[in-house]
C-alpha cells in the first residue's frame, strides 16, 4: 500500500468512526444536528486523528485504541473551524467549497454547534476514561491532559491572530501566534498517540520536536497558498490574509524566505522521524504537508 492508499485508508476509518457519534434522530434540536454533521462530514483531511495513529504504532500496532481520542480530537478541531469563521473572528464565506457553518445555518446555530463539539469530545474522552482499567486509566487520563492543555493553546492563539490583525507583529510574536493557533492540536496529537502507546520519556520528547515542526509548517504552507493557490482547489478565496492585513510568515518575510523555511522545518522534521525504523508514514506526511494544495 503506498501512502496515498494508506491516508485514504485511515480518513475513511475516522470518517466511519465519527458518523457513529452523530445525532440524526432528534427532533427539536434537528438543525443543529445538522449544523454539527454538516461541518464534521464536510471533507476535511483528518490530519489530527492521523496523525494520532501513526504516533500510536511507532510503537504499537492495535491503533483502534486511539479512536475515542481520534474522533474527539476531530471534534474539537472542527469547533476551531466553525469559531474561526465567524464574523467576529475571521468572517469566512467558504470553506471546503461550501458556504461556512454561519453562513449555512446562522450565527446563533454555529456558534453553538461549535460549543456542542467541544462538550461532546470532552463527555466522550471521560466516558472512555470510566470505563478503563486501572492499567490503561492512567495514560489516558495523561493524554486527556494533553488534550485539553492543546485547546488552551489553540484558543491562546486565535486570541493574538485578532488582537494583532492589522499591526506589525515582531518574529517571536508571529511563531508564537502559529505554534498555538495551527501547532498546539497538531503537536497534541502526536503526543497523545504516543502516550497511549507507552512512549517513553524520550521518544515523547523527540515526537514532541517533530510535532512542533510540522505543525509550523502546515501554517507557513496555509500562507504560501493563501498567496498562490488554486481557489478552486482551495474550496476558499485567496488573498484573505492580506486583505485583512494579517501578519503572515509570507507578509512577514517575503514568499521565497517563506518557502525556504518551510523546506527548512521539514528537513527537522525529517530527521527527527529518521530515529523510527518504521517512520515511513510519518516523513510521508511531512512531505504532504509541505507539497499539498489545500
Amino acid at each position: 500500500m503506498n501512502f496515498k492508499e494508506e491516508l485514504g485508508l485511515y480518513a475513511g476509518i475516522m470518517d466511519t468512526e465519527i458518523n457513529k457519534k452523530l445525532v440524526k434522530d432528534e427532533v427539536i434540536e434537528k438543525k443543529l444536528n445538522e449544523s454539527i454533521e454538516y461541518s464534521l462530514m464536510a471533507g476535511g483531511k483528518r490530519l489530527r486523528p492521523i496523525l494520532m495513529i501513526a504516533s500510536y504504532q511507532l510503537f504499537k500496532s492495535d491503533y483502534e485504541k486511539v479512536f475515542p481520542f481520534a474522533v474527539s480530537m476531530e471534534m474539537i478541531h472542527n469547533f476551531s473551524l466553525i469559531h474561526d469563521d465567524l464574523p467576529g473572528i475571521d468572517d469566512d464565506d467558504f470553506r471546503h467549497g461550501k458556504p461556512t457553518n454561519h453562513k449555512a445555518f446562522g450565527e446563533a446555530t454555529a456558534i453553538l454547534a461549535g460549543d456542542m463539539l467541544l462538550n461532546k469530545a470532552y463527555l466522550l474522552l471521560g466516558e472512555e476514561i470510566s470505563k478503563s482499567s486501572n492499567e490503561e486509566r492512567d495514560l489516558k487520563i495523561r493524554a486527556y491532559k494533553e488534550l485539553t492543555h492543546g485547546v488552551e493553546r489553540m484558543i491562546i492563539g486565535e486570541y493574538v491572530d485578532t488582537e494583532f490583525e492589522g499591526q506589525k507583529i515582531s518574529n517571536d510574536y508571529l511563531e508564537y501566534m502559529h505554534k498555538n493557533k495551527t501547532g498546539a492540536l497538531i503537536k497534541a496529537s502526536i503526543r497523545i498517540g504516543a502516550i497511549l502507546a507507552g512512549a517513553s520519556e524520550d521518544d515523547l520528547e523527540k515526537l514532541t520536536q517533530y510535532g512542533e515542526n510540522i505543525g509550523l509548517a502546515f501554517q507557513i504552507k496555509d500562507d504560501i497558498l493563501d498567496i498562490v493557490g488554486d481557489e478552486k482547489i482551495l474550496g476558499k478565496p485567496v488573498g484573505n490574509d492580506i486583505e485583512k492585513k494579517k501578519c503572515t510568515f509570507v507578509t512577514k518575510y517575503g514568499l521565497d524566505e517563506a518557502e525556504k523555511r518551510l523546506e527548512d522545518v521539514i528537513a527537522d522534521a525529517i530527521n527527527i522521524i529518521n530515529n523510527y525504523p518504521n517512520g515511513e508514514f510519518l516523513k510521508e506526511l511531512a512531505i504532504y504537508i509541505k507539497d499539498r494544495k489545500k
